[in-house]
């Protein structure tokens, strides 16, 4: 039986939130695009991920037409809370920078964008397995997927954009050769829970401690997401209610009293990161966006915007190319992203070497770290630069 074939100006590989923001960004200029994703939407929807969207984020979303509920379930910040020693040290992003950041999590967006290509009749393949990349480097390249009911698909394309996640399939088709990976590996993961309980603070407090870093973050008025230091091999299920309450306060605890609002516990996980580019970010006319490219630590919030940076520099260039024939942007767009891709590695990384403790660690080093962590809470300077960069750089 031959494969049906399909033919639109930009095909889209993977239907995650990059995925689908770029593809209501293209269809809203009316470039024709086609998005294939692997999952179903239903279990896109209920992982469970968290989202801190810079201002930058934010905007996209309401100024693209995505009637989402952000403006309504949307939890705007406008600072955090940074706890070494004891003792807490509000950060005041509003004063310090006049931004704010917004805890929407991942989900939600995807849920949003999902509706919004419903809505606008886009063409998205869920439950598409893709299993073949042909001709990349040439005008028209291609690729070849199966869909939920079995029958075979290709596609050509003008160009192939991989926003596939961290496990990315499209990233695989750039040869060694024509390749860079950049890595960082880390000793420690994250222990996360969700639960039902108030907030236990008005902003999230990002704590260091003699037991290592925790997360006090928020969801809703009723449910919490807080994260705590563990080593990756950690079980969850060794780790009861009450064990796990017993150590989050104790990576908070200090003269001033603090006490966690604590509840039910209805998620435990372990989430192991790293830091990864892959250089470049193209190869012929297959671009990678997000995940598929780059992924850092959770430590500064920086994930799901860096690929939302991505698909602006991204939709911009093709916009233009469309538009006027030139590929002066699209050539350009490995650069252009990298640049913040770089810059927001370095705040990934300098957040979570300076709020984690590692077990091999001398006690200079530990002395030393919070000599770091006083020099920028008693610095103007070093809270603008830290408040800048959580909430997210200007886009040249």
């Amino acid at each position: 039986m031959s494969a049906i074939q399909h033919s639109t100006r930009v095909g889209i590989i993977g239907g995650g939130p990059a995925g689908l923001m770029l593809s209501h960004l293209l269809s809203r200029a009316g470039i024709d695009n086609l998005v294939v994703e692997g999952r179903d939407r239903e279990s896109i929807h209920n992982t469970h991920r968290a989202g801190i969207l810079e201002s930058g984020s934010v905007a996209m979303l309401r100024e693209s037409g995505v009637d989402g509920r952000i403006d309504t379930l949307g939890d705007e910040h406008s600072g955090i809370d940074l706890r070494f020693g004891g003792e807490s040290h509000l950060l005041d992003f509003r004063e310090l920078v006049d931004a704010t950041v917004t805890l929407y999590a991942q989900n939600e967006v995807f849920l949003d964008l999902s509706l919004a290509r419903e809505r606008d009749g886009g063409e998205v393949y869920y439950e598409a397995t893709v299993d073949e990349l042909f001709d990349v480097t040439s005008e028209r390249p291609g690729f070849a997927f199966t869909d939920k009911e079995g029958a075979r698909h290709e596609v050509r394309a003008d160009l192939i954009v991989g926003a596939d996640g961290s496990r990315s399939f499209t990233r695989r088709w750039i040869p060694e050769e024509a390749r860079t990976n950049y890595t960082m590996e880390y000793p420690f993961a994250w222990f996360g829970i969700l639960t039902e309980a108030p907030k236990s603070s008005p902003e999230l407090i990002y704590a260091r401690s003699d037991r290592g870093f925790a997360l006090i973050s928020q969801r809703s008025e009723t449910v919490q997401r807080m994260y705590f230091q563990c080593s990756p091999e950690t079980d969850v299920n060794e780790w009861s209610e009450e064990r796990i309450w017993e150590e989050l306060q104790a990576r908070v605890a200090g003269p001033d009293g603090l006490e966690l609002k604590t509840g039910p516990i209805f998620e435990k996980m372990v989430l192991p990161f790293r830091s990864f580019v892959r250089t470049p970010l193209r190869y012929g006319n297959l671009f990678l966006a997000g995940d598929a490219g780059h992924t850092v630590p959770p430590t500064g919030a920086k994930g799901l915007n860096l690929a939302f940076a991505d698909v602006k520099v991204l939709f911009e260039a093709i916009d233009s190319w469309n538009a006027t024939g030139s590929k002066a942007l699209l050539d350009a767009y490995s650069d252009t992203a990298l640049k913040r891709v770089w810059k927001a590695q370095h705040f990934s990384y300098w957040m979570t070497s300076m709020l984690h403790t590692r077990a091999d660690a001398t006690p200079f080093e530990n002395a030393r770290t919070l000599g770091e962590l006083e020099s920028v809470v008693s610095s103007e300077h070093g809270k603008r630069y830290l408040a800048e960069a959580y909430t997210g750089w200007p886009h040249a």
